[in-house]
């Protein structure tokens, strides 16, 4: 049920898990309930369950330490970013310093593509460069070398 090693089974958590961390932002929830509501109250076909877990276990947990990488690379205090925008930096931040084997640069598309599906207009430009601003500190080995490699 699953689906550890699918990456759509990824994409799909992460989907999912955009709208529980808007919850858990918006509604000051226990991220545990709001899981255990997804699992009962959804469909939750080809979703990655673990990874799914894993990030409304961890965002929620690593909270200050995420939004200490975050602040450096946003333009405007945390409070006036939308909740939809705030969910998927959390993500692509979370996935930037603790899942290294996602390559930076789909970290990047990911959030993208999460912010074109559930965010405002345009506000996919917004995310992009806060995640690539966010990717160059905390990948910048990974970024140089694939840029060696593409010289």
């Amino acid at each position: 049920m699953s689906n550890a090693g699918s990456q759509h089974g990824r994409v799909r958590a992460r989907r999912c898990a955009v709208q529980a961390l808007y919850q858990w932002i918006v509604t000051n929830a226990s991220p545990i309930e709001i899981v255990g509501e997804f699992v009962s109250d959804r469909e939750l076909i080809k979703v990655d369950l673990d990874y799914f877990t894993e990030l409304m276990r961890e965002v929620p947990a690593r909270f200050d330490d995420l939004l200490v990488i975050i602040e450096p690379a946003i333009d405007r205090s945390w409070t006036q970013i939308g909740p939809v925008e705030r969910s998927i930096l959390l993500i692509g931040t979370y996935e930037l310093r603790c899942c290294t084997d996602i390559p930076w640069r789909v970290v990047l598309n990911e959030g993208v593509e999460l912010c074109k599906m559930f965010g405002p207009e345009d506000a996919h430009k917004y995310i992009n460069g806060v995640l690539d601003k966010i990717a160059r500190s905390c990948r910048a080995l990974e970024i140089a070398s694939n840029s060696t490699v593409n010289s």
